[in-house]
């Protein structure tokens, strides 16, 4: 059995973990007095050696980003931290931010000294205030400390740490779209190349990283590489914060080394809410192909649910038992995607458009079985054709519940209508 290993979220229960008095108690910035007496590309060649990949989604190797900064260029250097974290389900770096900012603020100050940028912004979705205030409190203390600001404990580095609010566009998680926003612009993707470590926030080289990755930093700098691929697997190393929502026991964050199975997760969570069983589940959020049961025991890495036929993501593992409608279910999460396109690139504008007309059609039991194969062809249509990977995303649900549920989907034809009853799903409903 995989246990959990609380790192970034061990201080969570404690009453005044998000101050820096509470930090400190547990060890806070000593990673920091660390880095400051090596070498900035050490520390580098340090998260390399760790094999720390990014947590945001995509999964690219941290130390590989920060090597592809230019050696010189005429233009400052910029660490731009991504916290527009927006999409259903993913919901870690918010509960993060909010209970233990000063792991973030102590990992945003080691990374830009690594990468010899003197600036540095968190960007933060517009809508969660309360973390913004959360994180402007945990930077002011620091920079009251000395741990922000010029000649930082006497090392002669100089930094200084923006909190920036975005205006709440899921679009602006993608890290080209937000340098447009930081910069005061619409939030659009940019063509690629250049890519952002050569021209990117004000045409500098710029680095981008998630919230959990720079998060993740101090404790590889306190502990070394070693000790961080320990756990996990050979080319997933490390620790990841799973998000478990829906209908499960007990919901929340489960702080365990990547690999771990959701059969064990469930275990650790309480299982399914009683009376029910597990129906289908997202292992990386609803832009992550759903897998079922059959499911349970792929180790929740990189590569193994890639080979399963979806992605990590963000370990969003949002949990769906029996009374619930999957055609219902994706619709929710089409209309979102319509939604939140930017619209510059025509698949993803129109395409996610034609998703949630032809889904609520279906829903409503309004369909015949040629729909299914036009709503294929439409993903045809998205899939690998749009600006960015918002569209890509959309399709996931769409293709990957056709291919497992369309039984259920022609049962809604020959119904005439949905055969579930909604409030059945709901926490109240499927009480038993």
């Amino acid at each position: 059995m995989t246990t959990l290993t609380p790192i970034l979220t061990k201080n969570w229960d404690q009453a005044d973990s998000f101050t820096l008095a509470g930090y400190e108690r547990e060890g806070g910035y000593q990673a920091l007095r660390k880095a400051l007496g090596m070498a900035p590309d050490d520390i580098v060649q340090l998260v390399k050696d760790s094999g720390l990949r990014g947590r945001g989604g995509a999964g690219f190797p941290t130390g590989m980003k920060w090597g592809f900064l230019p050696p010189t260029s005429p233009n400052p250097r910029y660490l731009v931290v991504n916290a527009d974290e927006s999409e259903p389900g993913t919901c870690k770096d918010i509960p993060l931010m909010m209970a233990n900012p000063h792991v973030l603020v102590e990992g945003v100050i080691i990374s830009s000294y690594a990468i010899k940028s003197n600036q540095a912004f968190i960007y933060v979705r517009g809508e969660v205030l309360h973390v913004i205030r959360r994180l402007q409190q945990a930077v002011a203390e620091a920079r009251e400390a000395g741990y922000i600001g010029t000649d930082i404990l006497g090392s002669g580095y100089d930094l200084d740490v923006v909190v920036h609010t975005g205006a709440g566009a899921y679009i602006c998680g993608e890290e080209t779209a937000l340098l447009d926003s930081l910069e005061g612009f619409r939030g659009q993707p940019r063509l690629k190349p250049p890519f952002p470590a050569v021209s990117g926030l004000y045409g500098g080289p710029t680095v981008i990283n998630n919230v959990e990755s720079i998060s993740s930093v101090p404790s590889i700098v306190e502990n070394g590489a070693d000790w961080f691929t320990s756990m996990g697997t050979e080319k997933s190393a490390g620790y990841g914060i799973f998000s478990l929502s829906g209908h499960v026991t007990r919901p929340g964050q489960y702080e365990a080394p990547l690999g771990i199975t959701l059969r064990e997760l469930l275990d650790m969570a309480g299982g399914i809410r009683e009376g029910h069983r597990l129906k289908f589940w997202t292992p990386g959020g609803s832009s992550t192909p759903i897998f079922t049961d059959e499911h349970l025991d792929v180790p929740l890495d990189f590569e193994s649910v890639g080979a399963a036929g979806s992605m990590l993501g963000t370990r969003a593992l949002q949990i769906f038992d029996e009374t619930t409608c999957v055609v219902r279910a994706v619709l929710r999460w089409s209309e979102f995607y319509a939604h939140e396109s930017c619209g510059k690139c025509t698949p993803c504008r129109e395409g996610t458009y034609w998703y949630k007309q032809m889904l609520k059609r279906l829903e409503a039991g309004q369909g015949q079985d040629e729909d299914l194969n036009t709503l294929l062809d439409l993903s045809d249509n998205i899939l690998g054709r749009s600006f960015c990977a918002l569209g890509d995303g959309a399709t996931s649900p769409v293709v990957s519940s056709i291919k497992l549920f369309r039984d259920e989907y022609l049962r809604h034809f020959e119904q005439g209508g949905c055969p579930f009853d909604p409030a059945k799903s709901t926490l109240w409903g499927g009480v038993k």
